[in-house]
């Protein structure tokens, strides 16, 4: 099943699996002779790269508008130098997180203006898009504590934040889901990660045929 110039994008919690189930599906679709990029938010440039240090440090002190405009400016480098190019290549493009993030984190988590963000995303990307995101859904709590696991224990500085913050990220993804549920794919992530990457593979296999 090889598919082109598709972009799929990972959304969700702390530790509901993300990169695990991206990785797995980049796997999956370059054994079906697809060309994949997989690439994560921030990140994917020397840029991002450099500001994925400032934005995740635990202690790192930034206002609210500065940590989305710094997320947003991440964005627009990776929209252009790489996303747009592969997509216009014929490759198929995975982001581990994109535009929902910052509209769940800093917009339902931190309470920023939901029109502002959804601004600076569109001139971030310009017209690019995902052509689906795959939402893994988990409890909060249970994935914070996943994370912490992972983590040996050094939160970064969002999964310190609390669980009412994160139980507000939740709500905003669920009420982005709702309002797109052509493009999202909402994948209960509390099972195990093999019944995850067979429902998300059917679901690519469906859309993409």
């Amino acid at each position: 099943m090889p598919i082109a110039g598709r972009f799929i994008t990972f959304e969700g919690g702390e530790g509901a699996g993300k990169s695990t189930q991206l990785r797995r599906l980049a796997e999956r679709l370059r054994a079906a002779g697809s060309v994949v990029r997989d690439l994560r938010e921030p990140g994917g440039t020397p840029f991002g790269e450099a500001m994925r240090d400032v934005l995740k440090q635990p202690g790192t002190s930034l206002a609210p508008a500065a940590e989305a405009l710094l997320f947003a400016s991440c964005r627009a480098q990776l929209v252009a130098a790489v996303i747009a190019p592969a997509l216009a290549a014929g490759e198929v493009v995975l982001c581990d997180r994109f535009i929902d993030s910052t509209v769940a984190y800093q917009a339902g988590g931190r309470g920023l203006d939901r029109a502002h963000i959804e601004g600076a995303n569109r001139l971030a990307c310009g017209p690019v898009r995902p052509d689906l995101t795959v939402l893994l859904d988990l409890d909060p709590g249970r994935g914070l504590g996943r994370a912490a696991e992972r983590d040996h224990g050094q939160a970064d500085r969002f999964e310190v934040l609390g669980d009412a913050f994160h139980r507000r990220v939740s709500a905003t993804y669920h009420a982005l889901a709702r309002e797109e549920p052509g493009r999202f794919f909402v994948v209960d992530a509390a099972r195990a990660p093999e019944a995850i990457e067979e429902d998300i593979w059917h679901e690519v296999a469906r859309r993409f045929r």
